[in-house]
């Protein structure tokens, strides 16, 4: 990517399971493929969508490797699997990570300190990690949820992007007041934030973010390419669209990502909804019936929007 992150639509990949509790690498590849002929910009594999915390190391690396084979140079792949507690843990799988060939690798942010530890420690722990990763592989940050979220303030930010080693950041302070200080704080370096928040979203653009990262990419990721690609030249219609992609958002607080892969059953790209993180056995038939609606009308608005 010579040294820059290509703007637009990054889905946070979700990782299906055979009825065996095994990787289906065979569903994956149509995953894979089904998210390039979406018209995503890039992929970003091994993240919480991905069940990552619930993937042992060897599953992330291959999950990690096989994505960027398949992904054939298409479009770039970037990929986290930055789960462990201990820091001699943390070194080992985000080299093995960062041999895979991908494009980018992801720091989680609550793996550089602990909930009540401050910024000066992530930042001690932070320069000492940077010395034992590759200088020559691009960076990123994931403000991750779980096991808690450390959102990062503007002067940690502007100080990680000063380093020269941070590209990309996975923003989801679903705040757009953070990220307009946060945009501030990154000027005339090269470290670009993507939104993982729906209704912020647009806002956002308006000041200067490069794109989406989030978990609705997993569902109708065409909207929102057309809104990144749209939003200056046709506002009204970028004002209608958010609202609906706002609310359509909501979708997230159902079982996810069951719903996520109930969504791609529909789509025929997936046989399971199987995960480690939830049991797909809670997912109603009211649940599916929400998801069936939610797909009828993403295709409504995809043959308004894009089409």
């Amino acid at each position: 990517m010579h040294k820059q992150m290509i703007d637009g639509v990054w889905p946070t990949m979700i990782t299906p399971f055979t009825p065996l509790d095994e990787v289906d690498y065979e569903a994956l590849g149509k995953l894979v493929e089904w998210y390039i002929e979406q018209g995503v910009n890039g992929l970003f594999a091994v993240c919480q969508s991905s069940e990552m915390f619930n993937l042992s190391c060897d599953e992330r690396v291959k999950i990690a490797s096989f994505v960027k084979e398949k992904a054939a140079c298409r479009v770039p792949v970037i990929a986290s699997g930055h789960i462990s507690d201990g820091f001699e843990d943390q070194v080992e799988e985000l080299n093995r990570i960062a041999s895979t060939g991908i494009d980018a690798l992801v720091l989680i942010t609550n793996r550089l300190a602990t909930e009540e530890e401050s910024d000066e420690v992530f930042r001690h722990n932070l320069e000492k990690l940077l010395q034992q990763i590759p200088e020559d592989i691009m960076l990123g940050f994931y403000e991750c949820p779980y096991p808690y979220k450390r959102i990062l303030s503007p002067e940690l930010l502007q100080w990680c992007a000063q380093t020269g080693r941070f590209y990309f950041l996975k923003d989801t302070s679903c705040d757009t007041s953070n990220i307009e200080r946060k945009l501030e704080a990154i000027q005339g370096t090269q470290l670009k934030i993507f939104n993982a928040n729906s209704a912020t979203l647009l806002d956002t653009l308006r000041l200067g973010v490069s794109g989406y990262s989030g978990i609705m990419a997993n569902f109708h990721p065409k909207l929102y390419i057309w809104l990144v690609q749209n939003w200056n030249s046709q506002p009204d219609q970028a004002e209608q669209l958010i609202n609906l992609l706002s609310m359509m958002s909501l979708i997230e607080k159902q079982l996810y990502p069951v719903n996520a892969k109930y969504y791609l059953m529909l789509e025929g790209i997936l046989d399971h909804m199987n995960c480690r993180t939830k049991n797909h056995q809670d997912f109603t038939s009211a649940n599916a019936l929400e998801i069936e609606q939610l797909r009828q009308l993403s295709k409504q608005l995809a043959k308004q929007y894009v089409v």
